[in-house]
Protein backbone atom coordinates (compact mmCIF):
# COMPACT_ATOMS: atom_id res chain seq x y z
CA UNK A 1 0.00 0.00 0.00
CA UNK A 2 1.07 3.12 -0.89
CA UNK A 3 1.67 5.16 2.59
CA UNK A 4 2.12 8.55 1.19
CA UNK A 5 -1.21 10.68 1.21
CA UNK A 6 -1.97 13.30 -1.76
CA UNK A 7 -1.56 16.71 -1.02
CA UNK A 8 -4.58 18.49 0.52
CA UNK A 9 -5.77 21.99 -1.77
CA UNK A 10 -7.85 24.41 -0.80
CA UNK A 11 -9.17 26.96 -3.85
CA UNK A 12 -9.94 30.20 -3.01
CA UNK A 13 -12.10 33.00 -5.56
CA UNK A 14 -9.97 35.91 -6.41
CA UNK A 15 -10.66 38.37 -10.08
CA UNK A 16 -12.44 35.97 -11.57
CA UNK A 17 -9.69 33.15 -11.25
CA UNK A 18 -9.79 30.07 -8.91
CA UNK A 19 -6.44 29.67 -7.25
CA UNK A 20 -5.40 26.44 -5.82
CA UNK A 21 -3.38 26.28 -2.23
CA UNK A 22 -0.97 22.79 -1.31
CA UNK A 23 -1.32 22.39 2.62
CA UNK A 24 0.84 19.87 2.84
CA UNK A 25 4.39 22.00 1.76
CA UNK A 26 5.23 23.33 5.43
CA UNK A 27 4.66 26.74 4.31
CA UNK A 28 3.44 29.57 6.56
CA UNK A 29 2.00 32.71 6.79
CA UNK A 30 0.24 34.00 3.40
CA UNK A 31 0.31 31.43 1.08
CA UNK A 32 0.78 31.47 -2.81
CA UNK A 33 -1.39 29.92 -5.16
CA UNK A 34 0.78 26.70 -6.36
CA UNK A 35 -1.69 26.75 -9.34
CA UNK A 36 -4.57 29.37 -11.26
CA UNK A 37 -7.61 28.26 -13.04
CA UNK A 38 -9.23 30.44 -15.04
CA UNK A 39 -13.34 29.57 -15.55
CA UNK A 40 -15.19 29.64 -18.76
CA UNK A 41 -16.12 33.04 -20.06
CA UNK A 42 -19.23 34.17 -18.00
CA UNK A 43 -18.86 31.19 -15.69
CA UNK A 44 -19.43 32.76 -12.04
CA UNK A 45 -18.19 30.16 -9.72
CA UNK A 46 -20.04 28.97 -6.55
CA UNK A 47 -17.59 26.27 -5.14
CA UNK A 48 -14.46 24.95 -6.32
CA UNK A 49 -12.46 22.01 -5.61
CA UNK A 50 -9.08 20.80 -7.22
CA UNK A 51 -6.95 17.82 -8.01
CA UNK A 52 -3.74 17.01 -5.43
CA UNK A 53 -2.06 16.51 -8.45
CA UNK A 54 -3.56 20.31 -9.86
CA UNK A 55 -4.07 18.93 -13.02
CA UNK A 56 -8.13 19.84 -12.90
CA UNK A 57 -10.17 22.17 -11.40
CA UNK A 58 -13.78 21.29 -11.19
CA UNK A 59 -16.48 23.47 -10.15
CA UNK A 60 -20.17 24.68 -10.15
CA UNK A 61 -22.26 27.35 -11.10
CA UNK A 62 -25.65 28.68 -10.67
CA UNK A 63 -26.90 26.16 -13.34
CA UNK A 64 -23.56 23.54 -14.55
CA UNK A 65 -21.30 22.16 -12.98
CA UNK A 66 -17.79 22.16 -14.84
CA UNK A 67 -14.24 20.05 -15.15
CA UNK A 68 -11.45 22.04 -16.64
CA UNK A 69 -7.69 21.45 -17.03
CA UNK A 70 -4.89 23.79 -15.73
CA UNK A 71 -4.86 24.79 -19.52
CA UNK A 72 -8.41 25.57 -19.01
CA UNK A 73 -9.75 23.27 -21.61
CA UNK A 74 -12.75 21.78 -20.94
CA UNK A 75 -13.11 17.98 -19.79
CA UNK A 76 -16.76 17.53 -19.38
CA UNK A 77 -19.78 19.72 -18.23
CA UNK A 78 -23.23 18.79 -16.61
CA UNK A 79 -26.12 21.37 -17.16
CA UNK A 80 -28.84 21.66 -14.05
CA UNK A 81 -32.38 21.75 -16.64
CA UNK A 82 -33.99 23.56 -16.57
CA UNK A 83 -31.91 26.52 -15.96
CA UNK A 84 -32.83 28.75 -12.81
CA UNK A 85 -34.24 31.80 -13.07
CA UNK A 86 -33.88 32.77 -9.29
CA UNK A 87 -30.19 34.31 -8.82
CA UNK A 88 -30.48 34.00 -5.67
CA UNK A 89 -30.52 31.42 -2.25
CA UNK A 90 -29.12 28.34 -3.90
CA UNK A 91 -25.75 27.63 -4.03
CA UNK A 92 -24.57 24.19 -5.80
CA UNK A 93 -21.50 22.57 -4.46
CA UNK A 94 -19.15 19.85 -5.07
CA UNK A 95 -15.95 18.17 -3.86
CA UNK A 96 -14.07 15.33 -4.44
CA UNK A 97 -14.14 11.69 -3.53
CA UNK A 98 -10.59 10.25 -1.46
CA UNK A 99 -9.47 8.64 -4.62
CA UNK A 100 -10.24 11.75 -6.76
CA UNK A 101 -12.49 9.03 -8.94
CA UNK A 102 -15.75 10.87 -8.33
CA UNK A 103 -17.23 14.29 -8.31
CA UNK A 104 -19.83 14.45 -5.56
CA UNK A 105 -22.38 17.66 -6.22
CA UNK A 106 -24.91 19.05 -4.50
CA UNK A 107 -28.16 20.20 -6.18
CA UNK A 108 -30.50 23.09 -4.32
CA UNK A 109 -33.01 22.34 -7.27
CA UNK A 110 -36.04 23.30 -4.84
CA UNK A 111 -34.74 26.99 -4.47
CA UNK A 112 -33.88 26.85 -7.85
CA UNK A 113 -36.90 26.26 -9.19
CA UNK A 114 -36.55 23.47 -10.87
CA UNK A 115 -39.72 21.80 -9.40
CA UNK A 116 -39.12 18.77 -7.04
CA UNK A 117 -36.60 18.23 -4.10
CA UNK A 118 -32.63 18.78 -4.10
CA UNK A 119 -30.77 15.72 -5.65
CA UNK A 120 -27.32 14.65 -4.46
CA UNK A 121 -25.65 13.21 -7.52
CA UNK A 122 -22.66 11.16 -7.77
CA UNK A 123 -19.97 11.75 -11.32
CA UNK A 124 -17.21 9.68 -12.65
CA UNK A 125 -14.30 12.13 -12.59
CA UNK A 126 -13.04 11.48 -16.28
CA UNK A 127 -16.50 11.64 -18.32
CA UNK A 128 -18.62 13.74 -16.18
CA UNK A 129 -21.01 10.11 -16.37
CA UNK A 130 -24.06 10.24 -13.70
CA UNK A 131 -23.01 7.36 -11.26
CA UNK A 132 -26.24 7.82 -8.86
CA UNK A 133 -28.29 10.20 -8.15
CA UNK A 134 -30.38 10.83 -5.01
CA UNK A 135 -33.86 12.70 -4.60
CA UNK A 136 -33.31 14.31 -1.23
CA UNK A 137 -35.87 15.00 1.55
CA UNK A 138 -34.93 18.33 1.17
CA UNK A 139 -35.25 21.95 -0.26
CA UNK A 140 -31.66 23.95 1.14
CA UNK A 141 -30.42 26.83 0.22
CA UNK A 142 -27.06 25.60 -0.06
CA UNK A 143 -25.19 22.39 1.70
CA UNK A 144 -21.18 21.68 3.33
CA UNK A 145 -19.35 18.69 2.09
CA UNK A 146 -16.93 16.21 4.23
CA UNK A 147 -14.76 13.43 2.64
CA UNK A 148 -13.94 10.85 5.34
CA UNK A 149 -10.40 10.72 5.44
CA UNK A 150 -10.11 7.18 6.07
CA UNK A 151 -12.77 5.46 4.78
CA UNK A 152 -13.80 7.84 2.07
CA UNK A 153 -17.61 7.84 2.82
CA UNK A 154 -19.02 11.98 1.88
CA UNK A 155 -20.80 13.64 4.90
CA UNK A 156 -23.56 16.39 3.22
CA UNK A 157 -25.24 18.76 5.43
CA UNK A 158 -27.91 20.98 4.03
CA UNK A 159 -29.12 24.10 5.68
CA UNK A 160 -32.74 25.10 4.96
CA UNK A 161 -32.51 28.27 6.56
CA UNK A 162 -35.13 28.66 9.80
CA UNK A 163 -36.28 25.03 8.23
CA UNK A 164 -33.45 23.49 9.88
CA UNK A 165 -30.12 21.03 8.83
CA UNK A 166 -29.97 17.39 7.48
CA UNK A 167 -27.02 15.49 7.71
CA UNK A 168 -27.02 12.23 5.33
CA UNK A 169 -23.88 10.30 4.62
CA UNK A 170 -22.83 8.21 1.36
CA UNK A 171 -20.31 5.35 1.34
CA UNK A 172 -19.70 3.36 -2.27
CA UNK A 173 -19.40 -0.23 -1.52
CA UNK A 174 -17.08 -2.44 -3.67
CA UNK A 175 -19.19 -2.88 -6.28
CA UNK A 176 -18.95 1.01 -7.11
CA UNK A 177 -22.91 1.53 -6.16
CA UNK A 178 -23.18 4.25 -3.20
CA UNK A 179 -25.44 3.15 0.32
CA UNK A 180 -27.53 6.34 1.53
CA UNK A 181 -28.30 7.22 4.96
CA UNK A 182 -29.84 10.45 6.72
CA UNK A 183 -29.12 11.36 10.45
CA UNK A 184 -32.36 11.15 12.42
CA UNK A 185 -31.87 14.94 13.25
CA UNK A 186 -33.25 17.93 11.90
CA UNK A 187 -31.77 20.47 13.95
CA UNK A 188 -27.61 19.68 13.69
CA UNK A 189 -25.20 21.72 11.95
CA UNK A 190 -21.97 19.43 10.62
CA UNK A 191 -18.91 21.31 11.44
CA UNK A 192 -16.14 19.12 10.60
CA UNK A 193 -14.93 15.40 10.70
CA UNK A 194 -11.40 14.38 13.33
CA UNK A 195 -8.58 13.83 11.13
CA UNK A 196 -8.38 10.27 12.33
CA UNK A 197 -12.12 9.17 11.15
CA UNK A 198 -13.15 8.27 14.62
CA UNK A 199 -15.48 10.56 14.84
CA UNK A 200 -17.36 14.03 13.65
CA UNK A 201 -18.62 17.65 15.49
CA UNK A 202 -22.14 19.47 15.41
CA UNK A 203 -23.14 22.35 16.68
CA UNK A 204 -27.30 22.98 17.37
CA UNK A 205 -29.10 24.86 14.87
CA UNK A 206 -29.99 27.08 17.55
CA UNK A 207 -26.53 27.41 18.39
CA UNK A 208 -27.33 26.13 22.13
CA UNK A 209 -24.60 23.64 21.82
CA UNK A 210 -21.53 21.46 20.34
CA UNK A 211 -21.82 17.80 20.36
CA UNK A 212 -19.19 14.92 19.23
CA UNK A 213 -20.41 11.77 17.68
CA UNK A 214 -19.48 8.33 16.94
CA UNK A 215 -18.28 8.02 13.30
CA UNK A 216 -20.15 6.30 11.05
CA UNK A 217 -23.03 5.67 14.00
CA UNK A 218 -23.40 9.52 14.76
CA UNK A 219 -24.17 8.43 18.81
CA UNK A 220 -22.95 11.03 20.82
CA UNK A 221 -20.10 10.99 23.03
CA UNK A 222 -20.78 14.14 24.61
CA UNK A 223 -21.60 17.61 24.11
CA UNK A 224 -21.40 21.07 25.58
CA UNK A 225 -23.72 24.01 26.15
CA UNK A 226 -22.50 27.01 25.50
CA UNK A 227 -21.81 28.35 29.16
CA UNK A 228 -20.01 25.38 29.34
CA UNK A 229 -17.12 28.05 28.13
CA UNK A 230 -17.09 30.53 31.21
CA UNK A 231 -18.67 34.23 29.54
CA UNK A 232 -21.30 36.34 30.74
CA UNK A 233 -22.90 37.81 28.79
CA UNK A 234 -26.80 36.23 28.25
CA UNK A 235 -26.51 36.20 24.77
CA UNK A 236 -23.61 34.00 24.29
CA UNK A 237 -23.78 31.27 21.74
CA UNK A 238 -21.79 28.30 19.49
CA UNK A 239 -21.12 29.26 16.26
CA UNK A 240 -21.08 27.38 13.37
CA UNK A 241 -17.72 27.18 12.82
CA UNK A 242 -14.18 25.67 14.11
CA UNK A 243 -13.14 22.05 13.27
CA UNK A 244 -10.29 19.53 14.85
CA UNK A 245 -7.10 21.13 15.10
CA UNK A 246 -5.74 17.78 15.90
CA UNK A 247 -7.22 14.38 16.13
CA UNK A 248 -7.26 15.07 20.30
CA UNK A 249 -7.51 18.87 20.01
CA UNK A 250 -11.37 20.76 18.65
CA UNK A 251 -11.74 24.08 18.26
CA UNK A 252 -14.94 25.58 19.48
CA UNK A 253 -16.07 29.02 18.58
CA UNK A 254 -18.32 30.95 21.05
CA UNK A 255 -19.84 34.33 19.97
CA UNK A 256 -21.74 37.08 22.20
CA UNK A 257 -22.48 40.64 22.42
CA UNK A 258 -20.92 42.56 24.65
CA UNK A 259 -23.89 44.75 26.57
CA UNK A 260 -21.81 47.49 27.95
CA UNK A 261 -21.52 49.20 24.35
CA UNK A 262 -23.61 51.13 23.20
CA UNK A 263 -23.30 49.59 19.54
CA UNK A 264 -23.47 46.10 20.95
CA UNK A 265 -20.26 45.25 19.56
CA UNK A 266 -20.18 41.21 18.39
CA UNK A 267 -17.24 39.47 19.53
CA UNK A 268 -15.45 35.85 19.38
CA UNK A 269 -13.63 33.68 21.12
CA UNK A 270 -11.86 30.54 20.20
CA UNK A 271 -11.26 27.57 22.98
CA UNK A 272 -9.81 24.03 23.18
CA UNK A 273 -11.81 20.80 23.65
CA UNK A 274 -9.93 17.83 24.89
CA UNK A 275 -12.38 15.66 22.70
CA UNK A 276 -10.57 12.64 24.75
CA UNK A 277 -12.11 13.73 27.72
CA UNK A 278 -15.00 15.78 26.81
CA UNK A 279 -13.10 18.73 28.92
CA UNK A 280 -12.39 22.36 27.53
CA UNK A 281 -8.59 23.21 27.72
CA UNK A 282 -8.16 27.39 27.21
CA UNK A 283 -8.54 29.57 24.82
CA UNK A 284 -6.32 29.91 21.83
CA UNK A 285 -5.03 33.43 20.30
CA UNK A 286 -6.27 33.87 16.81
CA UNK A 287 -4.75 36.52 14.50
CA UNK A 288 -5.89 38.44 11.93
CA UNK A 289 -9.63 37.17 12.14
CA UNK A 290 -12.24 39.68 11.50
CA UNK A 291 -14.95 36.33 11.79
CA UNK A 292 -15.06 33.78 13.23
CA UNK A 293 -15.62 31.61 10.05
CA UNK A 294 -12.60 32.94 8.64
CA UNK A 295 -11.04 30.30 11.09
CA UNK A 296 -10.06 27.02 9.48
CA UNK A 297 -8.76 24.14 11.55
CA UNK A 298 -6.93 21.77 9.22
CA UNK A 299 -6.56 18.37 11.82
CA UNK A 300 -2.41 19.00 11.39
CA UNK A 301 -2.12 21.27 14.68
CA UNK A 302 -2.81 24.33 12.15
CA UNK A 303 -5.59 26.39 10.79
CA UNK A 304 -6.05 29.15 7.70
CA UNK A 305 -7.33 32.47 8.40
CA UNK A 306 -8.19 35.06 5.43
CA UNK A 307 -11.14 36.23 3.57
CA UNK A 308 -12.67 34.15 0.87
CA UNK A 309 -11.13 36.46 -1.89
CA UNK A 310 -7.61 36.78 -0.42
CA UNK A 311 -4.91 34.31 0.08
CA UNK A 312 -5.07 32.29 3.17
CA UNK A 313 -3.08 32.87 6.24
CA UNK A 314 -1.58 29.70 7.64
CA UNK A 315 -0.76 29.54 11.66
CA UNK A 316 0.44 26.65 13.78
CA UNK A 317 -0.86 26.35 17.40
CA UNK A 318 1.98 26.16 20.02
CA UNK A 319 0.74 24.39 22.93
CA UNK A 320 2.01 26.04 26.41
CA UNK A 321 4.77 24.38 28.16
CA UNK A 322 3.89 23.38 31.59
CA UNK A 323 4.76 25.08 34.59
CA UNK A 324 7.09 24.27 37.24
Amino acid sequence: MNSVRPSKVVTRHRDGEIHAYVLDSGAFGTLEPAAVFRPRRRDEVVESAVWPGLERVVYTTLDSVVCLTRAGDVVWTSEFEPHSDRPYGHHPGCTLSLDGRRVWVYRPDGMAGRGGADQWVMHGADSGAVLARWELDTVGHGALQRVHPADGSIYLNVGEGQDGSAILRAEVRADGEPEFVTYPWWDRCLIDLAPDGRQFMTVDHGQHDVAFHRHPSGDVLFSLPAEAFGHEPKETFVEWSGGYLTPDLAIVTVGGTDENEEDEKEWFRCHLVDVRSGTVSGEITVEAAASAYEVVPLGDGTWLTGKPDSNPVRRAHTPLAPSD
